[in-house]
């Protein structure tokens, strides 16, 4: 058996998320169902860094699965974008070691959100950009909130009650907030994610933005480890997973 790890893009608009839920359509259902067809096996499954919610997009998700088929890493991108639905595709592939996870053996991850401030929101990006109407953040403000997110805090605030993870302690190694052209676009990067927790931050900057709140807010929203402190999740369509980093 050989372990692959594969890099896979996909447009999140029509999938319930990531992960594999009964009788929904998911990336890694339609993932594993041609895994599957490739080697005539049910047994085949791939494991992927994370899962991303409804509606979210990736240009940089990882996933690896074992296989017995000797095929060289441009085969396997060329077979499983074959049997792959065209909102998904496989965009690089190599082998590794045993030892490498997909998700454990991640070091870090990169997200990007975008806002759009067009006057007019184009119908060929309502599902890729959250179009601000009236709304016109003010960038210095989304900027100073921003550097409250840096270094390691307990993140309890700014994730979904749902999160199972038992430690909600996490690095923010970078968060910047740039205009390129009719866009805002907040890239954060890290050593993990809770869930939610990217979307709940573009929200809170969002806010801060347009004076809903101060960027000082911030630092006492992370402190008071209440989630019920903090404002609406951003929406989801204007997130993408960037990259996922490992070590070596």
């Amino acid at each position: 058996m050989k372990r692959v790890k594969a890099t896979v893009a996909y447009d999140g608009t029509d999938f319930a998320g990531y992960q594999s839920q009964p009788n929904m359509r998911t990336v890694q259902s339609v993932i594993d169902k041609a895994l599957v067809k490739l080697h005539k096996d049910k047994s085949i499954y791939s494991v992927a860094s994370g899962r991303t919610d409804a509606g979210v997009h990736a240009f940089g998700q990882v996933i690896h699965f074992d296989t017995p088929l000797n095929l060289f890493p441009d085969r396997w991108r060329m077979a499983l974008n074959v049997l792959l639905p065209k909102d998904v595709r496989v965009v690089d592939v190599e082998f590794v070691d045993d030892e490498f996870h997909a998700r454990y053996s991640a070091t870090g991850k990169t997200y990007m959100y975008k806002w759009s401030r067009s006057e007019i929101q184009s119908p060929f990006e309502r599902n890729y950009v959250v179009h601000l109407g009236k709304w016109r953040p003010d960038i210095e403000r989304m900027r100073e909130a921003a550097t409250y997110f840096i270094g390691t805090h307990d993140f309890t605030s700014f994730c979904s009650s749902k999160t199972a993870t038992s430690s909600k302690v996490r690095t923010v190694r970078e968060l910047t907030v740039v205009e390129q052209g009719e866009e805002l676009i907040m890239t954060i990067e890290g050593d993990g994610f809770l869930y939610n927790m990217v979307r709940t931050i573009a929200g809170m900057l969002f806010a801060v933005g347009i004076g809903w709140n101060e960027p000082s807010d911030m630092k006492e929203m992370i402190e008071a480890k209440d989630r019920k402190k903090v404002g609406k999740t951003a929406p989801a369509h204007g997130l993408y997973l960037m990259n996922v980093t490992y070590e070596g």
